[in-house]
């Protein structure tokens, strides 16, 4: 294929070489061996595609979730050493917002339900993190009456414990109410998420067509909004997107 003096015949071979000598090191020459040998470009090329490139960043990939999930243990023993040493109310309930964000749902409840007395009993923020606790476990009966506490409070309008109070209406029967609150949260260039999650109760309910103009609706808008409000909300965004894609 190439004449021996050709620059390139040199370049190859001395590229198989590498590739060789570099899977005897990780013990994979018997895997590769034949390939290189007998296709000297193409063996190269897949070698150091699979066994360089997409292991290495395989490894990072690998390193970057193993340091996040030990970074987050680390941070959640710290704060069990804060609590045992000082229990107040700000401890538990950072120690219950670490727990809840690391899926630890039970440990999280526990705290947050302790917590709710005395002058902390209407605490706003305990309550919606108790919302999104128990809608994570499907517990969407306990979710109403602690949403009723806070109904008022203008923060809870845009909030996505109010998201989550719509759908708990849903899934425990009274789907007129869920769509009632739906409606509120209803809004151009913002509550992605709402619109969303309003789409898809319209697509369980059978309603396709109102469904797609919301979701048609929310992609049209993409385009217009600010770097920031793209990337807070390319989530709903997407999904809204393959839910057009696939009617």
């Amino acid at each position: 294929m190439f004449h021996h003096h050709s620059y390139y015949y040199y370049l190859i071979i001395g590229l198989d070489i590498i590739c060789i000598l570099h899977s005897m090191r990780n013990g994979t020459q018997n895997k590769w061996m034949l390939l290189i040998v007998f296709a000297p470009i193409i063996g190269a090329v897949a070698y150091l595609f699979v066994e360089v490139f997409t292991r290495r960043n395989r490894t990072n990939l690998q390193d970057g979730i193993s340091g996040i999930l030990t970074t987050n243990s680390a941070r959640i023993r710290k704060l069990e050493e804060n609590l045992k040493l000082t229990d107040t109310f700000n401890n538990r309930i950072l120690l219950a917002d670490a727990y809840l964000a690391a899926g630890h749902t039970d440990g999280a409840i526990e705290l947050y339900e302790s917590s709710l007395t005395g002058a902390f009993e209407e605490n706003e923020h305990v309550i919606k993190q108790l919302i999104i606790a128990y809608y994570s476990k499907g517990e969407y009966a306990r979710v109403k009456p602690l949403a009723k506490k806070i109904y008022n409070k203008p923060q809870f309008a845009r909030s996505k414990a109010h998201v989550y109070y719509a759908i708990s209406l849903e899934k425990t029967g009274d789907i007129a109410q869920a769509e009632q609150e739906f409606k509120k949260m209803k809004g151009r260039f913002s509550h992605f998420e709402a619109r969303l999650q309003y789409g898809l109760f319209l697509k369980r309910a059978g309603r396709e067509q109102e469904a797609r103009q919301i979701f048609s609706d929310m992609v049209d808008e993409a385009p217009h909004l600010s770097s920031r409000e793209r990337r807070d909300s390319r989530t709903w965004i997407g999904q809204a997107r393959n839910e057009l894609k696939e009617n």
